[in-house]
Formats: C-alpha cells, structure tokens, sequence
C-alpha cells in the first residue's frame, strides 16, 4: 500500500530525495521544507510519482 514517491525542490526543481507515502492515510500531495543541496538552503520540497517501468 506504499509507494515509492520522489520530493522535487520548489526552487531549482532539481529531484534530491525519495521516500515512501501511505495512500490510505495521506490523500493529499506531501510537502516539506528540506534541504536542496544544488540551492545550498531549505525549500519547500513537492512529492512526485517515480515511474515504474
């Protein structure tokens, strides 16, 4: 029932982290400030999906 998401920098919009999501108890897109080492500060980072092929 995870899956596998990426989190995208809000600034530079380079993808720096990947991580797991339960669907069932968070619907909603996962937004957290994180740090983006391309940026060298902390930016909102936004969830998207990693393709699976």
């Amino acid at each position: 029932m995870r899956d596998t998401i990426k989190m995208t920098c809000g600034n530079c919009k380079r993808d720096n982290y990947v991580t797991t999501k339960n669907k069932r108890t968070m619907t909603e897109k996962f937004e957290i400030k994180k740090f983006c080492p391309a940026c060298r500060a902390h930016h909102p980072h936004k969830e998207g999906k990693i393709s699976k092929g």
